[in-house]
């Protein structure tokens, strides 16, 4: 046997490995962009509601003009914020702002009754339920990803062509990971 055809084996071999890892690579990629697309929809569904929200309450919550400004302002970080960790600390604050405005709301029982108000509440729910089913899938992607950037062999690859890890979006707020105090 020539060594020649034994050479050109093994680099046919590791030509066609190196083309899997490099589409599987590609295949993750945009599988968890795409991922990151179905949460900015999400988001931009929650980021109109609230205006809309925001004009039912204002009526009848004239003396809770702070809660308000909290949410007008909250909803705007969030809009602007870019990365991945600074996308869901201004989520997790928006979220703190929505739920003080739906404690505030409490005291309003003719708010509570009307259909507007409850329509674009069961609404946001829902949108909530959706971007928490969006991150879900969209961290299973990172995870997949970048599990497979960071085992040997594909490492090697990953480092030669410049793939980066993607970051876990986070919502969930610390404080809701701490133990609950009960006292009697």
């Amino acid at each position: 046997m020539n060594p020649y055809y034994i050479l050109i084996g093994v680099i046919a071999i590791v030509l066609i490995w190196f083309i899997a890892v490099y589409n599987g690579l590609i295949r993750l990629k945009n599988r968890t962009q795409e991922a990151w697309s179905d949460i900015d929809v999400q988001l931009k569904r929650r980021y109109d509601l609230i205006p809309n929200l925001m004009e039912a309450v204002k009526g009848y919550m004239k003396h809770e003009e702070g809660v308000l400004t909290k949410v007008t302002q909250a909803r705007a970080n969030a809009m602007s914020a870019t990365g991945t960790k600074a996308k869901g600390e201004a989520e997790n604050m928006l979220s703190e702002t929505l739920k003080s405005l739906f404690a505030v709301t409490e005291n309003y029982p003719d708010l509570k009754a009307s259909q507007n108000f409850l329509q674009l509440q069961d609404e946001i729910s829902d949108t909530e339920n959706k971007i928490q089913a969006s991150r879900r899938f969209y961290n299973g992607q990172v995870r997949d990803f970048n599990t497979k950037t960071q085992v040997f062999p594909n490492n090697m690859i990953v480092k030669i062509l410049g793939f980066k890890d993607f970051e876990f979006f986070a919502l969930d707020d610390p404080k809701e990971k701490e133990n609950v105090k009960v006292k009697f």
